[in-house]
């Protein structure tokens, strides 16, 4: 892949990046509305039924017993991370909750080279190094002070939730090597209604009229962006758009400030600009020559 060809998946995995962040404010908004649970069922309800239209008009073939098997564990895995990930957001601002996240492409550079088989190269771990630095660095100007039992909960759940993503990083490869864009969104939306529905009987409520709109507005943004990174990891070795995670917090910030009124201090732009940085550089250079391994990938 020449360096023109790779730049091309990187800026769709960017728009993918930044679309998830404006979900996660949109999620936060309908959650602090109707709750995290509600939240999650009524997303995972809206985008299975795009997905399913999608899957109908552009006549998309069921997937194989092998692939559906990782849809399923995928699916799966995204449930529980997310239910980890929007109840932390509760107890804490966007940016920080999303700062602690970042702890997961590092995992997942690795897990890379476990799962897949990639070698990682010397660029990618000094990307992420000099991402994990900004991060440090906004850490030390966010994070100062006594932390309330919610607050400690709080990151305690988005570490846990953390440590999924990774995992999730790993397995969007796979997936995204096995089946197109829009399967990948619709089997993952159908996978978490399938987990959410199970609390339906105890927990289950009808969103508002007012809370309506940010279901379909999350609904929407969830699908593109799961649509956008699938079709990027497709194209391109999972240790080139890993680093592509931290951009997350650049968003996160500024959502965060526009929709609930989280300040940015000066250590937020200084981290900011470190993790961008570290993805400029994942950006510009090609890993060596990969062997994919997906045998057992499901």
């Amino acid at each position: 892949m020449t360096r023109a060809s790779a730049a091309i998946p990187f800026a769709v995995c960017c728009v993918g990046v930044a679309l998830f962040s404006v979900m996660d404010a949109a999620m936060k908004g309908l959650s602090l509305a109707i709750g995290v649970y509600n939240a999650l069922l009524w997303r995972a309800v809206a985008g299975t039924v795009l997905g399913l239209i999608l899957m109908l008009l552009t006549r998309q073939r069921w997937p194989s017993r092998a692939v559906l098997r990782l849809h399923i564990l995928r699916g799966s895995v995204v449930a529980v991370m997310a239910g980890l990930f929007f109840w932390a957001l509760l107890r804490m601002p966007l940016a920080e909750a999303i700062a602690l996240s970042f702890i997961a492409p590092l995992i997942a550079l690795y897990l890379a080279a476990l799962l897949l088989g990639e070698r990682i190269g010397r660029p990618a771990i000094g990307a992420s190094l000099l991402g994990l630095v900004g991060v440090g660095v906004i850490l030390s100007g966010r994070l100062q002070g006594d932390y309330g039992p919610d607050v400690l909960l709080g990151a305690g759940a988005v570490l846990a939730s953390a440590v999924l993503f990774a995992w999730n990083l790993i397995l969007q490869r796979q997936q995204a090597q096995r089946a197109s864009p829009i399967e990948v969104a619709f089997f993952q939306h159908l996978v978490m209604l399938g987990v959410f529905v199970l609390g339906a009987p105890a927990f289950a409520v009808l969103p508002t009229a007012q809370a309506v709109p940010l279901v379909l507005l999350a609904a929407g943004l969830a699908f593109t962006s799961l649509a956008a990174l699938a079709w990027a990891y497709a194209r391109a070795e999972a240790q080139r758009l890993i680093p592509v995670e931290y951009t997350a917090f650049v968003w996160a910030a500024i959502m965060g400030w526009l929709a609930f009124g989280e300040t940015l201090v000066p250590t937020t732009v200084a981290g900011a600009l470190l993790i961008v940085a570290g993805c400029l550089i994942a950006a510009r250079f090609q890993g060596a020559a990969i062997a994919h391994v997906e045998a057992g990938a499901a």
